[in-house]
């Protein structure tokens, strides 16, 4: 599936990164390892690249990472780009400085549950969750995302999902964006910001 809907030449989110991750500048540390979680194309990877973090991206579909490589070198910036199913992904312990999710509403809740704790697992201590998406409320805008509100983000899941570490923003709010044209109009999001104990 997801390789049919990258198969354009199109960039279908765009090439620029979200709106949430240019508002985290003061998370984007030169130097740190980052990884881009199902990061498709590439937008939001290479950004961090761009910011002198050390990025490596996954995504599960061959041809959305080919266009993530086409637009990491049109940008003159390395990442380490790697082909794999989010649910069956390697969350070594302790690996990562920041991990970046935006828009990673494809899991039903059983798989979401178990990426979230893995995402967690690969945070080093005292680094950084950056975590992005849709509420539920998202459905009647129709602007983007799974028409299946099971999929989507509320305060309470992200709360109870993420209690062992410490929350540093979560915020859900309406707003225009325009993200290629997978993301475009007026959107129900929700933010989340939080860092694991050192």
């Amino acid at each position: 599936m997801w390789d049919e809907k990258y198969a354009t030449e199109e960039y279908v989110y765009g090439t620029e990164p979200t709106g949430f991750l240019r508002a985290r500048a003061e998370y984007l540390i030169p130097g740190a390892r980052a990884l881009a979680v199902a990061d498709g194309e590439g937008r939001n990877s290479v950004y961090l690249a761009q910011q002198g973090l050390n990025v490596t991206a996954m995504d599960g579909s061959t041809v959305a990472l080919d266009k993530a490589r086409r637009l990491a070198a049109a940008r003159d910036v390395e990442v380490g780009y790697h082909h794999g199913d989010i649910t069956c992904w390697d969350w070594r312990p302790d690996a990562y400085d920041l991990v970046v999710a935006v828009f990673i509403q494809f899991l039903d809740p059983a798989a979401r549950a178990k990426v979230f704790e893995g995402m967690k697992r690969t945070l080093a201590p005292g680094g950084v969750l950056l975590l992005h998406g849709y509420r539920p409320e998202q459905l009647d805008y129709a602007t983007g995302g799974p028409p299946n509100a099971d999929f989507m983000y509320t305060e309470q899941l992200l709360t109870s999902s993420f209690a062992d570490l410490e929350i540093l923003r979560l915020k859900g709010y309406d707003t225009e964006i325009h993200e290629g044209t997978g993301h475009a109009g007026m959107s129900a999001l929700i933010d989340l910001v939080a860092r694991k104990p050192a």
